[in-house]
């Protein structure tokens, strides 16, 4: 049973490598393992893969050495904890506005005796078996997180009660949802919500970050004490490639 580096990156106070994935590419998760990063983002949400697609990224996670953050597509209890059994290290669930959703997440990702999480032991994160159920679900409620994101104005109003809730291990600020709301709502700016977001984490001792692009971003949340950098991702290599191989073409003429 592999170690979450996202969690020894949280547990360390040191900033977590990461960059987001949608699309069935395996090559990508060992390139992004090779280089050094620690966690993929891989997004559920707004991108649709294949069950044996995804029970082969997770492999390919765990072949390789990284962390897969699955964003589900699911609230559903089963279909959550199922994705830990295939080998996600951690999921991601959006639009967590209040505690009372935040601590039902945790029932359902998390081992007695923090959660209600159901017991199996045969799945890939426990090498399919060959491991006590007790050291099963020490590792499990050790090795595996739960990252939560604030995407409403609600949500960020409830900033401090959902970092207080046992089980949540990580707060994601989604800027886009959030920031689209509060454009809307006139309730405050984006950088007003980062800073509630990062107070309530400093006081309950989680950790936080989100999407940070370009490098000014990633300085500006990492002041605030962000650890989850996210600066990388497959769009953004297509077109940046895209970009300077079409260019190519030009010093042809």
């Amino acid at each position: 049973m592999r170690k979450s580096k996202t969690l020894a990156r949280i547990r360390n106070g040191e900033v977590i490598r990461a960059c987001v994935l949608g699309h069935y590419i395996p090559a990508y998760v060992c390139h992004a393992a090779r280089v050094g990063y620690d966690c993929i983002w891989l997004d559920l949400e707004h991108r649709a893969q294949t069950v044996r697609e995804i029970q082969a990224m997770l492999a390919y996670a765990h072949l390789y050495d990284i962390d897969i953050m699955l964003r589900s597509p699911t609230l559903e209890k089963t279909g959550l904890y199922r994705y830990l059994e295939d080998g996600a290290a951690g999921l991601l669930i959006p639009h967590v506005s209040t505690p009372e959703k935040a601590r039902m997440l945790v029932d359902a990702v998390k081992f007695p005796p923090i959660g209600d999480r159901g017991l199996d032991n045969a799945g890939l994160d426990s090498g399919f078996h060959i491991h006590d159920e007790d050291e099963y679900v020490s590792w499990a409620n050790r090795e595996t997180f739960l990252a939560v994101q604030i995407e409403t104005p609600e949500g960020v109003r409830n900033a401090e009660a959902i970092a207080a809730t046992e089980g949540v291990d990580l707060i994601f600020v989604g800027p886009g949802d959030l920031g689209l709301r509060l454009r809307q709502s006139g309730e405050m700016t984006l950088d007003e919500a980062w800073e509630i977001v990062a107070a309530a984490c400093k006081k309950h001792g989680k950790a936080f970050g989100g999407p940070t692009l370009p490098i000014a971003e990633m300085k500006k949340r990492r002041a605030q004490g962000a650890q989850l950098l996210i600066n990388n991702s497959e769009f953004q290599n297509w077109s940046s490639g895209l970009k300077s191989s079409i260019q190519l073409f030009e010093e042809l003429d």
